[in-house]
């Protein structure tokens, strides 16, 4: 077995996506890059999500498109391999896909997720699993690849670099960071999203009575663009939107000079701890507790709890930890005070570390 002694030569990190889940991976490469600075690093990543960290210099990426079905993916996958074997494999993706994919990457060890948590029958495409655990943050179960190697002291750099495009367009819609929240108002799950009337309503009482500047943000689709011209409709004051305007890294740019990010249960909620700024994390249709922005679990709004209790007679320590409760209507269990009273005492965290 490989440990900080005994290092493998060539490790190949199977995450394709989403963005939020990429972004707890690379942490675990920073972690075993400092144990093994000699190891070769390759991963095999999604096409949208190597947009974000596919031009890290001291990591190979190997890009799959999605948009390709998943035998000719594979076929691709291999010939871009051909010749090639690793020492070890992290298989840290928990899709059939992506375990038909780790089958045209040639590897010593296979390392996967334990049987309680392999789900899609992972389990047959691995010659080695990480410990068990119960009830962890997403990101403490990929640092439990490395754990595995008895690699245990860990290092949560996220050091993406930033193009010259990135930051001028940053420096144009934030002209002087500090002062600015930005709210991104969509998951790519409808049902985790919250009403627009409440994200105006909190927008206004930024602008109104804390005197910060508000920018929306978000991607080009149809949900995204309708919710974020709801949003200025229904606000009294001004704020500026940005939905569909940006690319994933002109958006990690302005995340960086942004005061904090109100969001829910999305990719952006972990490109704002990646960023290094506090995140109000919406959730109720989801658990803060697995799958909240790492270092900002405190200043989540959570109704999670509530939700099993109301929605499905249990509380949330009672059900399945990866339970989702999708429903109509349970975002409407947090309340613009809520979100408003988190921003105070974020503000005030924020205002004590300064001096």
């Amino acid at each position: 077995m490989y440990n900080d002694t005994h290092p493998p030569a060539s490790v190949c990190i199977l995450r394709l996506s989403a963005i939020g889940d990429t972004c707890h991976v690379l942490p675990v490469i920073r972690t075993l890059q400092g144990a093994w600075p000699n190891t070769r690093f390759t991963w095999v990543i999604g096409r949208l999500e190597a947009k974000l960290f596919g031009h890290l210099p001291d990591i190979e990426f190997i890009v799959v498109d999605k948009r390709e079905g998943t035998l000719k993916a594979r076929a691709k996958l291999k010939e871009q391999l051909r010749g090639r074997r690793f020492d070890v494999l992290m298989h840290m993706q928990l899709s059939l896909r992506a375990s038909i994919l780790s089958t045209a990457i040639p590897a010593k060890i296979r390392l996967g997720f334990d049987r309680s948590r392999a789900r899609e029958m992972q389990w047959l495409f691995t010659n080695l699993s990480i410990a068990p655990a119960a009830r962890q943050h997403v990101m403490d179960s990929l640092f439990g690849f490395a754990e595995k190697f008895d690699v245990y002291d860990r290092l949560l750099r996220w050091d993406i670099p930033l193009s010259d495009d990135a930051v001028a367009y940053a420096n144009r819609v934030i002209p002087e960071p500090g002062n600015t929240v930005i709210i991104s108002p969509c998951s790519s799950h409808q049902l985790r999203n919250w009403r627009p009337e409440y994200y105006a309503e909190v927008a206004d009482y930024a602008v109104a009575s804390l005197g910060l500047r508000v920018v929306l943000c978000g991607g080009p689709s149809e949900i995204e663009r309708r919710t974020g011209e709801q949003i200025v409709s229904l606000m009294k004051q001004q704020c500026l939107n940005t939905i569909g305007q940006d690319t994933l890294l002109q958006f990690f740019a302005t995340l960086e000079r942004a005061t904090l990010l109100v969001t829910p249960d999305s990719g952006p909620a972990h490109m704002g701890t990646a960023a290094g700024i506090p995140v109000i994390g919406l959730y109720a249709a989801t658990n803060s507790a697995r799958s909240g922005p790492y270092l900002s679990r405190q200043w989540c709004v959570d109704k999670y709890d509530l939700a099993a209790k109301r929605l499905l007679g249990k509380a949330a320590a009672e059900i399945p930890w990866t339970t989702k409760i999708e429903r109509p209507g349970v975002m409407d269990l947090i309340t613009p005070d809520d979100v408003i009273k988190k921003m105070h005492s974020l503000l005030l965290s924020l205002a004590r570390h300064k001096k």
